[in-house]
Formats: C-alpha cells, sequence, structure tokens
C-alpha cells in the first residue's frame, strides 16, 4: 500500500502479478494528468452528443433543457467520486471488472466487465460514421455523404485508422486527442457565443427567446419529462472513465486518472450548458421539437442559420468529436478485454502486450474487428436499427455505472463510519448514483418495451427492439461467461484478495482525499 493507506498498487486480485506480466506490462507514465483528462473528455463526444440529443431532450422538457442536462450530471458526478476511490486501491486497466470483482465477486466483476466492452462495440462504428458524415458536410461532399456505399467504406476506414493509432502508442493517441479537443471546443465556443449575440440583437432566424436561469430548473416541465429527459441526459455524459480505463499508463496513476474522470464530468457540464442555452436561446423550442430525430437539423441546418458561410465550422467540431470520440472508445473495450484475459476470465490470447508499442494489440484489433462487423451487418438491417442499437446503450451504461458505484461501498464499508468525509463521498454518494441509475435502467426497459418508442417503430417479438438487443447481449454474456468458466475456471477458483482500503496511519483518516 501506498503512504496513504489507501493505494494498492499490486493489481487486480490484490496480489502481485506474474513476472512475465510485469515485464510485457502497459507503458507505465505515458501520459499525464491533462492528458488523461483530454481523452475523458474526448470519449463523450461532447459535439456529437449534443447534436444527437439536444432535440430529444427539448421535445420532452422544452426550455427546460439545461436543467435536465445539469440533474443528469448529477448521477455522473457521485458514480466519478466511486472510480476514484477505487482506483486509489486497483489500479487496473479493467476499472469496473476488476473492482466488482474484488467487492462482490467473480460473477458481478464479469459481468460489469463484459457490460463495457459491450458498450465499444455498439457504439464505435456509428461514431466513426458520424466523424465521416459531417467532415463530407463540413468541406461541401454532400452527396458522397449520402451515398451510403461510400459512407460505410470510409466509416471502416477510419475505424481501421484509429485503432491502428491506438495500438501504436498511447502517446500519440493522446498528442491527436490534444489536438481534436482544442479544435472542437474553440468551435463550440465560437457557435454559442455567435448564437448568443444574435439572440440579444435580434437577428435571429428563428423564433428566438431571451434565455432566463430558470431554464435551469430540471422540473419545470414535470416528473415524467423529467424521467425521459435523464434517460437522454446520461447518454451525454457516458465514456470520461476512458482516463480511468488509462490508469497503467498515467503519471501518479492512483490519483490523477480518478481525478481527471472527475474534472471531465464538471468541463463536460459547462460545455453542454452553455451551448444548451444558446441553441434553446437562438432557435426556440419548436425548431428543435420538430426535428429532434435528425442530428443534422440541430448542428448542421442550425449551423448555417447562425454561422451562415461559417457553418462548416460547427460541421467540423462535430466531425472531430466523433473522430475523438471513435479512437478513445477502443481504449475502454480494449483494455478491459486485456484485463479479463490476464486474469483468465477471456482468452489469454487477448493479453497480448506489443513488445515495442506497450499496448494491448490484440484486444485493441478484436474490439475494432468486432465493431466493424456490428456496424456494417445491422446497416444492412436498416440506419434505424443502428439506432436502435445505440438507444440500448443505456441500459448498458446504467448497469456498469450502477454496479461500480455499488461496489465502492460495499469494497469500503467497514470505514464508512470512521468519519462524515467517508460516509458522504465513498459510501452514501455513489450508493445514490447508483440508486439514481438503476432507477434510470427500470425507466429505460419499460420505455423500451414499448415497440412505438423505438427509432424505427416495429417491434421484436413484441418489444422495441433497443430492449432485445440489450436483452440480447445480456444472454449471449451469459452464455459466454457459463461456457468460459466450464472451460477455463481459474478467474472463478482464483483466491480474492480483498485488501482492506483503510489500514492507514494513526490520524490519516483523511488520506482517501
Amino acid at each position: 500500500m501506498g503512504d496513504d493507506g489507501y493505494t494498492d498498487r499490486g493489481g487486480a486480485g490484490g496480489g502481485p502479478r506474474p513476472a512475465d506480466e510485469q515485464d510485457e506490462g502497459l507503458k507505465a507514465n505515458a501520459i499525464g494528468f491533462l492528458d488523461a483528462l483530454v481523452i475523458g473528455l474526448n470519449s463523450t463526444s461532447p459535439a456529437y452528443s449534443l447534436a444527437a440529443v439536444l432535440g430529444p431532450i427539448v421535445a420532452l422538457v422544452g426550455i427546460y433543457a439545461p436543467g435536465v442536462m445539469l440533474a443528469s450530471f448529477v448521477p455522473m458526478l457521485l458514480i466519478a467520486a466511486a472510480f476514484y476511490y477505487l482506483n486509489k486501491v486497483d489500479q487496473d486497466c479493467g476499472t469496473t471488472f476488476s473492482w466488482v470483482t474484488r467487492a462482490m465477486g467473480p460473477w458481478a466483476g464479469w459481468l460489469g466487465g463484459w457490460a463495457i466492452a459491450m458498450t465499444g462495440v455498439l457504439v464505435i462504428g456509428s461514431l466513426a460514421d458520424v466523424a465521416v458524415h459531417f467532415g463530407l458536410l463540413a468541406v461541401g461532399l454532400d452527396s458522397w455523404a449520402a451515398n451510403d456505399w461510400i459512407r460505410q467504406i470510409l466509416t471502416v476506414l477510419v475505424i481501421l485508422v484509429m485503432t491502428a493509432i491506438c495500438v501504436i502508442g498511447t502517446e500519440l493517441s493522446a498528442h491527436l486527442q490534444d489536438i481534436l479537443i482544442l479544435a472542437q471546443v474553440f468551435f463550440l465556443l465560437a457557435f454559442s457565443v455567435v448564437a448568443i449575440y444574435r439572440v440579444y440583437a435580434g437577428t435571429s432566424t428563428l423564433d428566438e427567446i431571451e434565455p432566463s436561469l430558470s431554464w435551469l430548473n430540471p422540473f419545470g416541465a414535470g416528473g415524467a419529462a423529467l424521467t425521459g429527459g435523464l434517460l437522454l441526459g446520461v447518454f451525454i455524459y457516458w465514456g470520461w472513465e476512458s482516463a480511468v480505463n488509462l490508469t497503467e499508463e498515467v503519471e501518479n496513476s492512483a490519483t490523477a486518472p480518478g481525478k481527471a474522470g472527475i474534472w471531465s464530468t464538471v468541463i463536460l457540464l459547462v460545455t453542454y450548458l452553455s451551448v444548451g442555452f444558446a441553441v434553446v436561446a437562438y432557435s426556440g423550442t419548436a425548431y428543435l421539437a420538430e426535428n429532434a430525430g435528425e442530428e443534422e437539423a440541430i448542428f448542421a441546418v442550425l449551423a448555417h442559420e447562425v454561422m451562415g458561410g461559417w457553418d462548416w465550422v460547427v460541421l467540423l467540431a462535430v466531425s472531430t468529436s466523433a473522430l475523438a470520440s471513435t479512437q478513445t472508445t477502443i481504449i475502454p473495450a480494449s483494455r478491459t478485454a486485456l484485463s479479463m484475459a490476464r486474469r483468465h476470465a477471456l482468452p489469454h490470447g487477448l493479453a497480448h502486450i506489443h513488445p515495442r508499442f506497450r499496448t494491448p494489440d490484440v484486444s485493441t484489433w478484436w474490439v475494432a474487428g468486432i465493431a466493424i462487423g456490428w456496424y456494417l451487418v445491422v446497416n444492412q438491417i436498416s440506419e434505424n436499427a443502428l439506432l436502435d442499437s445505440l438507444t440500448a446503450l443505456s441500459l448498458l451504461i446504467a448497469f456498469y455505472y450502477a454496479l461500480t458505484g455499488l461496489a465502492c461501498a460495499i469494497y469500503y464499508r467497514r470505514h464508512l463510519l470512521e468519519n462524515l468525509h467517508n460516509f458522504l463521498l465513498i459510501g452514501l454518494g455513489p450508493v445514490l448514483g447508483a440508486g439514481l441509475l438503476a432507477w434510470l435502467l427500470v425507466e429505460s426497459i419499460g420505455d423500451m418495451s414499448n415497440p412505438e418508442n423505438s427509432a424505427s417503430g416495429v417491434s421484436w417479438f413484441g418489444l422495441g427492439p433497443p430492449l432485445v438487443i440489450g436483452i440480447a447481449i445480456a444472454l449471449v454474456g451469459v452464455a459466454v461467461m457459463c461456457f468460459w468458466r466450464v472451460r477455463d475456471g481459474r478467474f472463478w477458483q482464483e483466491r480474492r484478495t480483498v485488501a482492506d482500503p483503510a489500514l492507514v496511519h494513526a490520524g490519516k483518516h483523511q488520506g482517501v482525499s
């Protein structure tokens, strides 16, 4: 343990790793805190998330969309705290998989790892598709953007390039992310400033509304609308934990990755509120609600209304946002697979580390390959099927986030009453976050059970396609887990070392902070 008693660098399972894993592990100290912060931000794909979700949120709650985004931030911050404190005792790139295994046992841990890996498979293709689509629009190649074959070929190429960058090295990935986040933030800021200026100047081309602090009231539109809005709001914050998946490669790995995750959520909140206020104020609620299902209408069309001939700036923001997230979404999926494989919870070949680049090359390419296959197959069914698969993400996200929050309280359970700090930040906060997400998970299941609520509006086995996809992924996960338990039971039979996280020196009970 470290000096504060809350740091355990022994790796997953609480004991030292085998010699071969020590010699051929991930590249330590490859990036710093700011790089991890940038990767956490880019993983959420702020511009794309806003383009995809802002319209539907406004359709539900009207002018109170900023308030709903503020309310959605609360469970994310509470779960980010859980990630921070769990990372202090176990700097394992498998994050939820490793922590839940320690606190709640191998079965729950395996399912948490499976959920993380599957979120990457579901969303990587869609993110690359958006990057290509908006990139083509930004350079005036609208006919290419409308051609399915051209767009899909370019999407596959983008995934392959981003995967190669991930394999070549974490430093290269971080440098690229630094450039992409600067471009994205600058473009979004420029758009927001111009939009707000035109509202107060009275030159908006739509039904502008003067901004008001009352828009921050998440209960303004009523409870039912708030529930639906929160389900969408969780999606726009998802992804910040990629910073923590890099824990074995970040300087000061016991604290820096967790802090990067927390600060990512805070910066995202400021970004979302700024853009949310600007968009709602400039366009009014009617336009956004009418075009809620059209991502292009929110930023592509609206960008032209606000920026005129400079609309390419906003289009490029969405493109760079999705491009950055394509790369960073590969990180948690591949490193979770690596962590599971080296614990013998998956085939050990996935634990291979590239001898030169010191990155998990095999698991990274496997994640990319499965993601490409999913993207191409689902696209052949219909574009709506791809959208439905993205909707199913909320089930997986809520599940593994809630599991992590609960694991934090269980892991530290003997020390939650030692002082108010521990009780509030390590116990009550993560449990509240887990409870909120569990409630949203139940609400999601109820909402998705109605086929009319899906993007396609069709019925699969009497249920909405997103729910069927979510159930199928869960069942496949259970089947794979049971198969591997029979094939190689070492992960389930290993002696779990649940280290006591609070064997602190006298007078250092606050060392966890």
